[in-house]
């Protein structure tokens, strides 16, 4: 069958909205336990910070978040002092972003066909969005990103850079930035997310003595096979809870010394070049 991107999230948005009160199943990693999503928000939330403060987005700015999702950077966004707009492809992830609280403007539409005139926003985000589109579609979104961006405005993206699966479509940094360059943008600095050495070395341990494993978001699979009693699944899940305490605790380290290319995401600020 072949892959549709709305109908992914529109499946992932009805299937834990009544399970999932933080919303961050359907936007991070689907059936994995509360706890490992809430670590993932924790480390995208710091570095998301910290490209806002590389992009010296002033208070009050006019700011884009594509691919919304059920809402939670719009959310923050408003905390952090911005008038956010978020933007979605499906009406589903919209719906669970009002009952989650989003107050904020959201609109229904695609990232490669944004609704708005030229340089209408002084920023936009994009928090892992572009790579689940497919390769043939993500240039058209990116140039329409830096399109409403005005001139001087920043972009921000957050994207894996390795990984893969069957709605991955990943790039390496460098096919990142060129790909954004060559839409009108500059880069200003980048850097690497979610390293995690520990964890994913224990995860391809857990993935080379299982055998078959199920895929999450970002290419590395999270779950062994299913057992009857369902002790396998258990068991890992403890044990991943240690690795992935020690990767995060380390992960200051590896961000500040290590290339980007070495991290599963990385996070890119980018300028809208004046005309």
């Amino acid at each position: 069958m072949k892959y549709s991107f709305k109908d992914y999230w529109t499946s992932l948005a009805r299937k834990y909205d009544a399970t999932d009160s933080s919303g961050f199943a359907p936007v991070l990693h689907p059936g994995t336990p509360a706890w490992f999503n809430q670590i993932i928000d924790d480390l995208q939330f710091q570095a998301l910070r910290r490209a806002l403060t590389i992009a010296t987005i002033s208070p009050g700015a006019r700011l884009l978040d594509v691919g919304c999702g059920t809402g939670r950077w719009i959310r923050r966004y408003r905390e952090l002092g911005f008038s956010p707009v978020g933007v979605d492809a499906t009406f589903e992830m919209l719906r669970v972003a009002r009952v989650r609280g989003t107050r904020d403007p959201l609109i229904l539409a695609l990232a490669d066909c944004l609704p708005f005139a030229d340089s209408q926003f002084d920023a936009v985000s994009d928090i892992t969005v572009v790579q689940h589109i497919p390769y043939e579609l993500q240039t058209k979104a990116l140039r329409e990103m830096v399109r409403v961006l005005r001139p001087g405005g920043r972009l921000i993206l957050l994207e894996l850079v390795r990984g893969s699966g069957p709605h991955i479509f990943t790039r390496p940094p460098w096919d990142w930035i060129s790909t954004v360059e060559s839409c009108g943008g500059t880069l200003i600095n980048y850097f690497g997310q979610e390293f995690r050495f520990m964890d994913r070395f224990f995860v391809r341990l857990a993935q080379g003595g299982s055998g078959r494993t199920k895929k999450a978001r970002d290419g590395v699979p999270l779950n062994v096979p299913a057992s009857p009693s369902g002790i396998a699944r258990g068991v890992y899940w403890r044990l991943r809870r240690v690795t992935t305490f020690f990767s995060t605790l380390t992960e200051p380290i590896f961000v500040t010394v290590c290339p980007a290319s070495f991290a599963t995401h990385a996070v890119f600020v980018f300028e809208k070049r004046a005309c």
